[in-house]
């Protein structure tokens, strides 16, 4: 029998969740796994670097990316968009971290809790 590659992403919790009870994943393996297997990818515009920076870290420090501009780390520009990428897992670990940051990094973390999560 020959293998074959099916793409699967993107897919709401409940297709992931009928993807895994296709293969007879158990009920416990599906809490697990089903917040890990849904990707994120989105774009926060206009945020202060130094709010960009934790919030970069943040996102690292859980497993995921955050792209910002080159002068975010040296502080040399005043802002910069960030573009994020995360499974549902990751995001919201990171956003019970953002929620107790400066800057405007709670209302973000609120922001991205109502859209994505």
């Amino acid at each position: 029998m020959e293998s074959h590659i099916i793409t699967l992403s993107p897919l709401s919790s409940n297709d992931i969740e009928k993807e895994l009870q296709s293969i007879h994943v158990s009920g416990r393996g599906i809490e697990i796994m089903k917040e890990k297997l849904i990707f994120r990818c989105f774009r926060i515009t206009d945020v202060d670097t130094r709010a960009a920076n934790i919030l970069k870290q943040t996102m690292l420090s859980q497993g995921a990316e955050a792209a910002v501009s080159a002068g975010t780390v040296n502080l040399s520009a005043s802002h910069t968009d960030v573009i994020i990428g995360a499974t549902l897992h990751q995001l919201r670990n990171a956003v019970v971290r953002l929620k107790e940051q400066p800057w405007g990094l709670k209302a973000i973390a609120f922001q991205i809790e109502k859209e994505y999560l």
